[in-house]
């Protein structure tokens, strides 16, 4: 039998009988033959525990210490998680991202892995052991800090050591039964996915589906790592995510689902001179402040005035942040004022099949109109397509375009088994 690697997620590990139970499913994969893996992250709400203590200690607390506060909470969970494994007769070993050689570079808060050196790991393989490793965490190459990978970063750090190590699987243990065709907290008939492709996964997890972080997805499908995505609170089957379907009767869906997301602002930058290396100067006043941004809109521009606007959105988190550089380059840039709106929901349906299905655009669009949803922005690619709304209209347009295209469940099978969607 091979190797898995296998990250259980705060709702998993919540609690000491969480973390007992966890143990157990660890222990069983090793009695059937495999070398084990294990990721894990902070327990239930450790981590926003601390960024709410770092608050109310420091509003603005610096990127190397805020860092390594934050990676305490996957430090309690691996030791927790190695003694009970080894309450239960077998050998376990924790080490932090550092020791397990997890190398990223030196972006606090949000670093990219560069690397994976796993020599401790194997070591510790080699001599029976399960290794239990602190997701989310690596060390900087250059000057040896340790680091932590954003959000839903554990994903990311299991995957990168699946590759590393050249394991046969990657399982994600979360708190539903696998990835479903919309968010079961909000779509109580969204029906699981048995197998979704690379491709359709990466454009639901850049829409917001919370399931996979998508630079998780983008590394699996990079080094060819199947993911196997399966709740920790039952021993159901769970989704399969890969190149190619896992079973002779699965197929490609024509829609693989509707995601919603409501963490991005909007910024509308307005009056701008309508020619040529205006917009390339507000993005590059943006990029130079590090902020990714995702759907942008341009107006016409007025005859009278020559005159445009230009509507962007980006992570809330960073609004502050980019009004601040947008204003600092107002005197270059020459536009009149600036817009902030943080009270926008994003909707986005994808699927592979709506390359050859002409009507699908045509079906979601009257399906938010029947429901009065009104559009404020519109955003395509190849399979997905994405519009931006008021944020109080995301659940009704979530719930309208799931049940256009067909997805609902006979029967309400969408299980939320822990997790309070902090």
């Amino acid at each position: 039998m091979g190797l898995v690697v296998q990250k259980y997620g705060g709702s998993s590990v919540a609690d000491a009988e969480g973390i007992k139970r966890v143990a157990k499913r660890i222990v069983e994969a090793k009695k059937n033959g495999h070398q084990v893996v294990v990721v894990v992250s902070a327990m239930g709400d450790t981590t926003d525990e601390l960024i709410d203590l770092a608050e109310q200690v420091s509003p603005m607390p610096a990127g190397r210490e805020f860092d390594m506060l934050l990676t305490a909470g996957e430090r309690i969970s691996m030791a927790l998680l190695a003694m009970a494994i080894k309450n239960l007769g077998h050998e376990a070993q924790s080490f932090t991202g550092s020791q397990a050689g997890v190398i990223t570079d030196s972006v606090h808060n949000k670093a990219r892995i560069i690397d994976v050196t796993p020599g401790r790991i194997r070591t510790a393989l080699d001599e029976g052991n399960i290794a239990i490793v602190a997701g989310f965490q690596g060390v900087s190459q250059d000057k040896k800090d340790i680091t932590t990978l954003g959000r839903g970063g554990s994903d990311t750090t299991a995957v990168a050591l699946a590759a590393a190590l050249d394991a046969e699987v990657c399982e994600i243990y979360t708190d539903v039964d696998g990835v479903f065709t919309a968010d079961p907290r909000v779509v109580k008939k969204a029906k699981k996915i048995d197998w979704i492709s690379f491709e359709d996964m990466l454009e639901l997890a850049a829409s917001g589906s919370k399931v996979l972080l998508h630079r998780c997805v983008e590394y699996a499908r990079r080094y060819n790592i199947p993911i196997h995505v399966r709740s920790s609170f039952s021993g159901l089957q769970g989704t399969w995510v890969s190149n190619e379907p896992t079973g002779d009767k699965v197929e490609q869906a024509i829609i693989s689902g509707v995601a919603h997301d409501t963490s991005e602002a909007k910024i509308t930058v307005v009056g701008v001179p309508d020619k040529p290396g205006e917009a390339a100067a507000i993005f590059r006043a943006v990029a130079d402040a590090e902020i990714n941004i995702d759907m942008i809109v341009q107006n016409v521009s007025a005859a009278s005035t020559g005159l445009t606007d230009i509507s962007f959105t980006l992570p809330k988190a960073e609004g502050r942040k980019a009004i601040d550089a947008l204003e600092k380059a107002k005197g270059a840039i020459g536009f009149d004022s600036l817009r902030y709106d943080d009270q926008i929901g994003k909707i986005s349906l994808v699927g592979a099949g709506m390359k050859t299905n002409p009507g699908v655009t045509a079906d979601f669009f009257r399906a938010l109109s029947d429901a009065g949803v009104n559009i404020e922005l519109i955003s395509t690619s190849e399979i997905r397509i994405s519009v931006v709304t008021r944020a109080d209209d995301v659940n009704e347009a979530v719930t309208a375009v799931h049940s256009a295209f067909g997805l609902d469940s006979d029967s309400d099978e969408a299980v939320v088994y822990g997790g309070t969607g902090r």
